[in-house]
């Protein structure tokens, strides 16, 4: 055979370091194990840890990431701003607007009216906590969670704002959240995948922004990092079932036979994606039994049930996936997204955001409660929120009883609770506009940098070499974890 196709030449620099890598931190991890004691089986994964991770003593070891995709309106829910009732159709005035960005969707307005909430807020918990009548099982919760009412970001339409906050960038290609975690400090159990996703049915806006699955994708990271889909209809993992007439033992002289193909062809070739593609396969045999134990919610307590209230008997309502949530993290699942959509609210809030608001607000009440009542809240991660908020002006007709509005990415409202997030406080403050941040801000990126500081990694020391450039979750400006939500 000419030289030219010997594939021994095929090897890339990339690819000789990579696979050293693997074989390196393989030998170093049965070293650890054999010096602390332990039978190397005891600590196998499917995905190990980068070596030295975690950086620091983590406070969560899973987490799970409730989106409400389209922007919650935060005037309305969780940043309270009475100031605003005496300036109903007022023109919002240029000094608090101050030429910022707008969208096609108002740039042409000849107005900004205000639009003050319509919906009433009280004091709960012991800090007095402002919440929305929209929000009573929320409202039950204060002193568990963190709110933070200063997130930012400068990305201001749906598809390049929610790319950023869940993969650190604008443009498609970059690795997601949870499989820079996956990455990172690898697998906990041996059944289930790393990062698993679900998409909850909505009962608001109907005509809800598209989602794809690059926001759970790899990027440049290998596939075997991607976020898992778990469906509420048909397989709850697309392709898990065998085919007709392959029966379990088939499968398994399958992929035996398929994975001695694949090792030869990575002693040929040494590219990590035939180890993964040996991984994937050995992880979709076992889940085929662990999957269907997982989603078989019959031995669930009826109190639990009751609790998550009567959406959780519906598969796919946001209730049936945080359900599903708290048992992904009680079996070792690192990191469970759950995607709610329809909170693109620009015309009818006064018809959409209680429906929106009625999906979510029990579910995410019981989700805490029944994490903590199982000890699982101390080192379980939640965070909950969308890519951006909304204005004050409003957009299209206004009345009293109803009102539309627009994207705003200048400050919007978050909260997170467990593994390591002080309980019962409001961080950050913004103007009586909800449109500009007084004291506190917190960037998306800051935001991820804290969710990576409860996993116990330090955020500039996370990175991947892509084309030359050490890319990271956080980007390359100067971010940091929040330290005044941490305990």
């Amino acid at each position: 055979m000419h030289p030219l196709f010997d594939h021994n030449l095929l090897h890339t620099h990339r690819q000789f370091l990579t696979g050293a890598a693997l074989r390196f931190g393989g030998v170093a991890l049965a070293a650890m194990a054999a010096r602390l004691g332990i039978a190397e089986d005891k600590i196998a994964r499917v995905h190990p840890p980068l070596p030295g991770m975690p950086h620091h003593k983590p406070t969560a070891k899973s987490i799970i990431y409730l989106h409400m995709n389209g922007g919650p309106s935060q005037m309305d829910m969780l940043d309270y701003k009475p100031a605003m009732g005496k300036l109903f159709d007022k023109d919002l005035p240029e000094s608090i607007r101050m030429g910022q960005r707008l969208t096609t969707m108002t740039s042409g307005q000849t107005r900004f009216p205000i639009a003050p909430s319509k919906y009433k807020f009280q004091q709960y918990g012991k800090a007095g906590t402002w919440v929305s009548e929209l929000l009573p099982w929320t409202a039950k919760i204060v002193d568990d969670i963190a709110i933070i009412k200063t997130i930012n970001t400068e990305a201001i339409n749906h598809d390049p704002a929610v790319t950023y906050i869940c993969t650190a960038h604008q443009l498609p290609g970059r690795a997601s959240l949870g499989a820079w975690l996956s990455y990172g400090l690898g697998t906990i159990n041996k059944s289930l995948p790393t990062f698993v996703v679900m998409t909850a049915t909505w009962t608001g806006r109907k005509e809800a922004q598209a989602i794809y699955n690059r926001l759970w994708g790899s990027g440049f990271l290998a596939s075997k990092y991607q976020g898992v889909a778990l469906r509420a209809k048909g397989d709850p993992v697309l392709f898990l079932s065998n085919p007709p007439g392959v029966d379990s033992q088939t499968r398994r002289r399958m992929l035996d036979s398929l994975a001695r193909l694949n090792q030869k062809e990575f002693e040929t070739v040494a590219d990590p994606e035939t180890q993964a593609r040996i991984a994937q396969y050995e992880m979709a045999f076992r889940m085929q039994s662990s999957v269907p134990e997982l989603t078989n919610l019959s031995g669930e307590p009826k109190h639990i049930l009751d609790m998550y209230g009567p959406d959780v008997h519906t598969p796919g309502t946001f209730a049936a996936s945080c359900l599903l949530a708290r048992r992904l993290a009680e079996r070792g699942v690192r990191f469970t997204q759950i995607f709610h959509r329809g909170w693109d609210q620009h015309f009818n809030i006064g018809g959409d955001l209680p429906n929106q608001c009625h999906d979510v607000d029990q579910p995410c009440y019981a989700l805490i409660n029944d994490l903590k009542q199982r000890g699982m809240l101390d080192d379980t991660l939640v965070v909950w929120g969308g890519e951006f908020g909304r204005t004050i002006y409003c957009q299209g007709k206004l009345t009293k009883d109803n009102y539309g509005r627009d994207h705003h990415p200048r400050c919007f409202t978050m909260w997170m609770a467990g593994g390591g997030i002080k309980p019962g406080i409001v961080y950050g403050k913004t103007d009586d506009f909800s449109y500009n941040i007084v004291e506190n801000p917190v960037h998306i990126h800051d935001m991820n940098a804290t969710i990576l500081h409860c996993l116990g990694i330090d955020h500039k020391r996370l990175t991947y070499k892509v084309q030359g450039l050490d890319m990271r979750l956080t980007g390359v400006e100067e971010h940091s974890p929040v330290k005044g939500i941490l305990v």
